[in-house]
Order: C-alpha cells, then structure tokens, then sequence
C-alpha cells in the first residue's frame, strides 16, 4: 500500500463511495439483491450477503465453516492466504475452534487489557508530543500508536517492526506477490513468532506471550503450532487494523467538524463515538469467506449446501433495516435509549474478534488524546483529495496532513 501504487481497485463491482464512504452498491443491493454474487480480488465470485440479519445468521450457523482448503474453492486472493493455515484460529471450526478459545478466554478479558490502558495513553500522548502542530496521522500518530502498545505487550523490540509490518501488508495487500514470495514471507513471519516464543520459555516474564504460554484449561494447553500462530496472528491483527482504524476514524472526524466538535465538548462520549466509527468504518473490510455445509434459508432464499459465500459486515452495518440513516455519521448513535442493534464491526458468533476488547481500547485512548489535546484539530488539504489505499483488503488514506489548531 505504498503511494506509488499503479494497481487499480481491487473490487470492481465495488466502487468506494466518495470520502471512504461504503460503496454506493450497496444501497441496491440491499433492496433488490442481497445474494448477489460480487467479485473478490483473486477474480473469483461468490454471493455476497449484504442484509444485517442474513449476515447474523451465516457467521452464528453450525453450517458455516472456516474450512476453505479443499482445492478448487473461491479464493479472495491469489497465491498463499490466511485461509491456508489449518493451525490458525481463525480457520478452525467446532470443536477444535471451542477448545482454542476456552483455553485462552481468561487472557483477553477487559481485566487483562485494563492493565494496558495507562501505557497506551502514555505512548498516544507521548506520540503527539513529538508530532507537533503539524503532522500527518498516519505516520506519526495511528501506525506507531497500535504497533508501539502491541510491541510492548508481547515483548517485540520495537527495532523489528519495520520488518514484520512488510509481512503483514503481504498479507492484507491484493498484489500479485506470486504464491513463491507469499510463502516465503508466511515461512519467515512464522520462524520470527517462534523465536519470540523461545525468548520468552528461556526469560518468562509477564508479557501477554507469557500469558499465553501459561494459558490452560483443565490442564489442557496451547499446543506448540497453536501458540505460535496465535502470536502471529496478534503481531498482523494487532497493529494494521486498528491503526486503520484510527486513520479512518480521524478522516470521519474531520470530514464532520460539528462531531468533532461535540466530542471535544463532550467527553462522556467518547466510548459510543468509537462504537460509531467502528460501524462506519469496519475494521475487517468486506469480509471473511465461509463455506455452507448444508442448505442454509435466507431472507431471499436459500444457500445450497457447499457454496462458499461472502457475509460482509461492512454491508450489515449500513443496512437501513438495522441502522437508521445509516450513512449518517453521529457519535451519539450509540448514546441513546432504546440502544441501536449492535454493530458488527468485530464479527459475531463463535468467530467474535478475540482482541476487540484490545481495539476498543487503544482507539479510545486515541480518539481521547486526539480530542483532550489538539481540540482544534483540522485538516490541512481538501478531504476530496485525500488519496486512499488501491491495493489492500483494509481501506483508509494513505496521508492525512492535520494541523492542531
């Protein structure tokens, strides 16, 4: 996702709306099509379901699985991908999947993140110490602020996070990076999570590895394969997507001064205000593929057993049946009473984020120190010109020039 990209947009029936906004697609969808198949990166289609309630339905059914490594199935890249892993969490279905996230549930409770908070604060306010009154988000403030905290708690020196960064965007990029170069970066980001592993067996300490290392039920532990893809899997996951998130956040922000405004006015809203830009912008873009393993009924009909389909949270979160104007940005949403449906930014089912409660809290401790210390935050160049990623499964600018006011 570099700013000299010449790839084009990775999703061509697809189009992003104007500023980030979801693609204007899917208002059609939604009413007349909500099955139709889309076409994914890798040039495979499959049905993409766009309704609030179909999505619930697929990512909570004992028919939908993680399992997509029988040859011949739709890919949404080409080359190696995360669906190849069949040791990784997010591949695994009941009850392998049961017994992995039983083992580790106790390590990613609000208690065990609280911990992080204080450091977290520290590193966003230290981050915009050194930034200035003028500086660019995303390089300044959102990449190092999710990739300095997710360092910390596993113990990476931070020296090693240009190198791993290049790893994750092989992963999240629709590139054609041939399937030699993607396994070989898979191969090496691998051996990394191990060394870190066997750092942390010869020097225990009380890093979130040692947590993990130590994590158990009924005696039963990770095994080796699993402890080392769960570390790879934070090291990717724990920086690139919330950092999107923050970037996409403060453009949504300064695309709505009067938000950004009330924000600063109103602190106690900093929690929903999260909860809305997590619905806006959606942290896992379009989706996660799965595969029905028996007829599964729909709202326009039925999914035939064996079908590899796209259920897209992105889509659930803009479905007017579930969100009113959603297209609307307001950081009151989530304020008010009777409370909105739940956003579906971090999934839902068996499948919910692991780390949302890590994300929750590094984007609200973002968002406060944004709001507490720069409360004139603007941008310094017109919004429509902001150029945005081409290449990559998560979308967001590639620059955000801001100025503090």
């Amino acid at each position: 996702m570099t700013e000299q990209s010449s790839t084009t947009w990775p999703w061509p029936d697809l189009p992003p709306g104007p500023f980030g906004t979801p693609s204007h697609e899917l208002g059609r969808r939604h009413a007349e099509a909500p099955l139709e198949h889309t076409t994914m990166p890798s040039g495979d289609q499959v049905p993409m379901i766009v309704r609030y309630e179909d999505v619930r339905t697929v990512l909570t059914s004992p028919a939908s699985s993680r399992n997509l490594r029988t040859p011949g199935l739709p890919r949404m890249v080409s080359g190696t991908a995360l669906e190849d892993d069949p040791a990784a969490l997010i591949n695994q279905d009941p009850p392998e999947h049961t017994r992995y996230r039983r083992i580790m549930q106790g390590t990613f409770t609000p208690r065990h993140i609280e911990r992080w908070r204080p450091r977290a604060a520290a590193i966003a306010n230290e981050l915009i110490d050194a930034a200035g009154q003028e500086f660019d988000v995303v390089t300044d403030f959102a990449l190092p602020l999710p990739a300095r905290v997710i360092c910390e708690m596993l113990g990476v020196p931070m020296d090693r996070f240009e190198q791993f960064r290049g790893w994750t965007e092989m992963f999240l990029s629709t590139s054609q990076a041939s399937a030699e170069a993607r396994g070989s970066g898979f191969a090496a980001f691998m051996a990394y999570a191990r060394e870190l592993i066997k750092a942390h067996r010869t020097r225990p300490g009380n890093d979130l590895i040692d947590l993990l290392i130590d994590a158990r039920d009924e005696g039963d532990r990770l095994s080796e394969d699993e402890l080392t893809h769960m570390v790879f899997t934070l090291i990717m996951a724990g920086h690139e997507t919330t950092a999107s998130m923050i970037i996409r956040g403060t453009f949504r922000l300064l695309h709505h001064p009067d938000q950004y405004a009330l924000l600063v006015a109103r602190p106690e809203l900093l929690e929903p205000a999260v909860e809305e830009i997590l619905r806006c912008e959606g942290p896992g873009g379009n989706g996660l593929l799965r595969r029905v393993t028996e007829d599964l009924d729909l709202s326009d009909g039925t999914i035939p057993a064996g079908t590899v389909v796209l259920p897209n949270p992105t889509a659930a979160n803009h479905d007017p049946s579930a969100f009113d104007d959603p297209l609307r940005f307001d950081i009151q949403r989530f304020a008010g009473s009777p409370a909105p449906n739940a956003h579906l930014a971090f999934g839902h089912g068996t499948h919910y984020c692991l780390g949302a409660n890590l994300a929750r809290m590094e984007l609200q401790e973002a968002f406060r120190a944004l709001a507490t210390r720069l409360p004139g935050l603007h941008a310094q160049e017109d919004l429509s010109t902001v150029r945005w990623s081409d290449d990559g499964l998560i979308y967001r600018p590639l620059r955000l020039l801001v100025k503090g006011g």
